[in-house]
């Protein structure tokens, strides 16, 4: 009998303790609940979605053999959402001889000393082969995966995102090669020669085996795949510094000579290269105040 108020008082007890327990558990299932409903960041700023980018933009190519090409141009792009855009980018620029280029030119003669049987080009003949490139852009998708913020000192904060882009590649070509260097009309065709033996027989048939003044087959359009990837470090709101990597990947022969040694230039020179160039700007962005998530 002297059990039963142990009992009856220890039941008592227990009792709220379990709700209690019930309780806090069934509250932590439903705040975990909540917050994964939740966005990641609140009042968050899009500093690119539904606006419109218009960036100023230099950039200079890093690995040309023998000349290097300096660019001015625009860049345009519209985002669809803060990691989806498309746009487009248009450079004129202007050429630079290499330091392997001026090495090759001082080796050089002024006239040919052996004819056809060297196969060394004279420096108008080497200078007049290679290419530059006046224009070059490209259409684009861009991807902007990640974006955050950057600390100086604990102090200046700046936003920043990194973005990639792939599309189509256009480049204009150009070289300098003039009638009286390129005046080979039917390269790899051999000459004819009059037969010192018999003056009045068949003609003697020489091989042409002197590539150095057939016509320079690299200007023109040319159109291929683009690819490149860059940093938005935003100073203000509406102004960012672009900092970007981009290549260009189509056919070309920047020499312009003969390549694969069949004594003749033509179009079978050509190869599958990359044009890769460093570029800055100065990215503004319309309209000038952007959207901040709830």
């Amino acid at each position: 009998m002297k059990r039963y108020p142990l009992v009856l008082l220890t039941l008592i007890l227990a009792t709220p303790i379990s709700a209690m327990a019930q309780e806090d558990d069934d509250d932590g299932r439903n705040v975990a609940t909540s917050l994964a409903e939740q966005p990641a960041v609140r009042h968050r700023l899009l500093l690119v979605k539904g606006r419109f980018e218009l960036t100023p933009a230099f950039e200079a190519n890093v690995n040309a053999d023998y000349k290097y090409t300096l660019s001015g141009g625009l860049r345009a792009e519209y985002h669809l959402s803060d990691m989806l855009s498309v746009g487009g980018i248009g450079f004129y620029g202007t050429s630079l001889n290499t330091g392997l280029t001026d090495r090759i030119l001082d080796t050089l003669l002024e006239v040919d000393p052996g004819g056809d049987t060297d196969p060394t080009p004279t420096r108008d003949e080497y200078e007049q082969h290679l290419n530059d490139m006046p224009l070059h852009g490209a259409a684009y998708v861009s991807l902007t995966p990640w974006y955050g913020k950057l600390a100086a000192f604990g102090a200046a904060f700046v936003n920043f995102d990194f973005y990639f882009s792939a599309g189509l590649a256009f480049a204009q070509l150009s070289n300098d090669c003039g009638s009286n260097v390129c005046d080979d009309d039917d390269p790899g065709a051999p000459e004819e020669m009059p037969n010192p033996d018999d003056p009045m027989g068949p003609p003697i048939l020489i091989p042409d085996n002197n590539a150095n003044d057939d016509p320079a087959v690299n200007d023109g359009n040319q159109f291929g795949l683009y690819l490149g990837g860059g940093i938005h470090v935003f100073l203000n709101n509406w102004l960012a510094l672009d900092l970007t990597v981009r290549n260009y990947l189509f056919s070309n022969n920047p020499s312009g000579l003969d390549t694969n040694f069949d004594y003749k230039v033509s179009e079978k020179d050509n190869q599958l290269q990359n044009h890769l160039f460093l570029g800055v700007g100065l990215s503004v962005f319309f309209p000038m105040r952007p959207e901040r998530t709830p």
